[in-house]
């Protein structure tokens, strides 16, 4: 028992001793980073590897994401984050196309006009896709997690405070406002997220978290259709909004990647340090009115490029194309969803068999989109803007089928529109966000997604409004349709021909970039040209060419000068072996 007793202090002893070495290690090697700079960047680079043991334990082949500086681990918890996203999609992008079931029983308690009834889908959606900015502050200040079940709470306590609205105004606060803003700060965070735990499988993770706009298409109605019949459109409102409060349950999932310690702490001293000096630069410049404008003027600034990217769009044509046109896209897009039930319902068709052309919609989207996914994530379709050429294929032929619906009043003619409408509108969902992941910077993606937020959100809420108008001087839902075929077809012609025109102009700048100052020629003579810089040596001794054999000289100037004087040398050393 002594024995084990010393064996066991003789082992103490020595961890001891081993733990105040390595603590006199690690002490120096301190000192040495502080004195010497040039070792910091090693000692770095051993800390990020021995730190976050879990996220490396789940990354397979991951890469480094650009936007947080953690490993992307390209599965594990990255797919329970999916299927979260595809819940909260389902309750958030989907649940606009519900509110054309209740649209005749709103309009005719409220007694309200076509154009008055529609702004309450108008202003959900809009400020569903407009509540960008607001959405990108909250998620840096207190993460994606957070942010989705604030989200959450607001959008089932707008629907449920949207039960007890008397007046249209009131709905179009509770149900368009409230309800709209935390569906914002639900789907947007939760994209941002997946883009965060995929960089190799983004395009599929990506396909595979927007069946979830397909689950609520083929869903919701059918909910929202028995809970009428059952409870009327108040019960039914009051019920929806417990539903959506279950987006707090899929924000709850959504573990941060987290980011590292020596990174979190660099960038908390460069933050104070420019705290420092913004607030010298204020304290000197607020002595005039001049220096207090320079310092709103400046503050405002530094919130649209870290919030809104507007600096993108000048700086980045293809982010500049591809968010016009979606942007004129979304005039037309969601008017369908929302005037397909009463365009049915209007031509002698049951309400029951209206909404299960909203089902099928929705069953469609489910069945293609995660095979679009599976055959987007091959090899020969990863390329430069090749999934924008498909994105813009798709919203051309969505634009077109919109001429089906009509042009037919018959149930089977509808189902006709249903499929075309349906397929085209899966892969434009299941490459909605990845185009935008493909032009500009992960880092970026959140402002970016923001501004093309905020753009289209202006024209979804000018877009069921316009329809109103256009049903009301009309008395026929037909050129609704049209109007939408018109807009979505003009919308991909142009996202395909301006990526196309800007894969050109940027073919035309590499190629002569990469054949700059390559010289070839023939020319006579008995050894290989030699040359050098002329900008450091005699042009006159440069070039010695004795004319009698034909050899290629293949030279490759870095200086414009030299290739300019060398390629005159060579035209003379040419004229004159022709004169001889």
């Amino acid at each position: 028992m002594t024995e084990g007793v010393e064996i066991h202090q003789a082992r103490t002893n020595r961890a001891d001793a081993a733990t105040t070495s390595v603590t006199r290690s690690r002490t120096s090697s301190l000192e040495a980073v502080e004195t010497d700079p040039g070792s910091e960047e090693p000692d770095r680079q051993e800390e990020e590897s021995s730190s976050f043991p879990e996220v490396q334990h789940h990354s397979t082949g991951g890469a480094e994401d650009s936007g947080g500086g953690s490993v992307a681990p390209d599965g594990g918890w990255g797919w329970v984050v999916v299927a979260a996203t595809v819940l909260v999609l389902a309750m958030t992008l989907a649940f606009p196309s519900c509110i054309g079931i209740f649209y005749t029983d709103l309009q005719n308690d409220f007694q309200a006009s076509n154009t008055e009834t529609s702004w309450v889908p108008a202003i959900m959606i809009a400020v569903l896709h407009a509540g960008g900015p607001i959405c990108s502050v909250l998620v840096e200040c207190l993460g994606c997690r957070t942010t989705i079940i604030i989200g959450g709470i607001l959008s089932g306590l707008g629907m449920a405070a949207s039960s007890f609205a008397q007046t249209l105004v009131e709905l179009y606060i509770t149900a368009g406002i409230i309800t709209g803003m935390g569906f914002s700060l639900s789907f947007q965070p939760s994209i941002t997220m997946v883009g965060h735990y995929f960089v190799r499988r983004r395009a599929f993770a990506n396909a595979l978290s927007s069946t979830g706009t397909a689950l609520g298409l083929s869903t919701l109605p059918l909910l929202a259709n028995y809970l009428l019949s059952s409870f009327g459109w108040r019960g039914s409102f009051l019920v929806l909004g417990g539903v959506l409060l279950n987006c707090c349950v899929c924000g709850a999932v959504m573990r941060p990647l987290g980011a590292k310690p020596k990174m979190e702490a660099r960038t908390r001293q460069t933050n104070n340090r420019q705290l420092k000096t913004n607030c010298l630069s204020i304290s000197q410049e607020r002595e005039g009115l001049k220096g207090r404008l320079r310092a709103t003027l400046s503050t405002v600034m530094s919130f649209l490029r870290r919030h809104m990217a507007f600096d993108l769009l000048c700086s980045n044509p293809y982010f500049c194309a591809y968010a016009l046109g979606m942007s004129w896209m979304m005039l037309g897009f969601m008017v369908p969803l929302v005037y397909l039930v009463p365009y049915a319902t209007a031509y002698g068709i049951e309400q029951d068999r209206a909404a299960l052309l909203m089902a099928i919609l929705g069953l469609i989207n489910i069945t293609v989109r995660p095979v679009t996914a599976l055959v987007f994530g091959l090899p020969r379709f990863r390329g430069s803007h090749n999934f924008a050429y498909l994105f813009a294929t798709a919203v051309l032929i969505n634009g077109l089928s919109n001429c089906i619906c009509g042009m037919v009043t018959s149930f089977p003619g509808l189902l006709a529109y249903v499929l075309v409408f349906g397929f085209s509108m899966s892969v434009i969902g299941s490459l909605l966000f990845t185009v935008l992941m493909d032009t500009v910077e992960m880092s970026r993606f959140p402002s970016a997604l923001g501004l093309i937020s905020i753009m289209e959100s202006i024209m979804l809420l000018l877009g069921p409004p316009l329809a109103g108008i256009l049903v009301d001087s009309t008395r026929q839902y037909a050129y609704v349709f049209f109007a939408c075929s018109i807009n979505g077809s003009t919308a991909g012609l142009f996202i395909m021909l301006s990526f196309y025109w800007l894969d050109r102009q940027k073919d035309r700048e590499v190629r002569p970039r990469e054949n700059r100052g390559r010289l070839k020629h023939t020319l006579t003579g008995t050894d290989p040209l030699r040359l050098t810089c002329i900008c450091q040596t005699r042009w006159r001794h440069v070039i010695s060419v004795s004319l009698s054999h034909t050899h290629t000289l293949t030279h490759s100037f870095e200086c414009p000068l030299c290739f300019q004087i060398v390629s005159e040398l060579v035209w003379r050393s040419l004229g004159k072996s022709l004169t001889r």
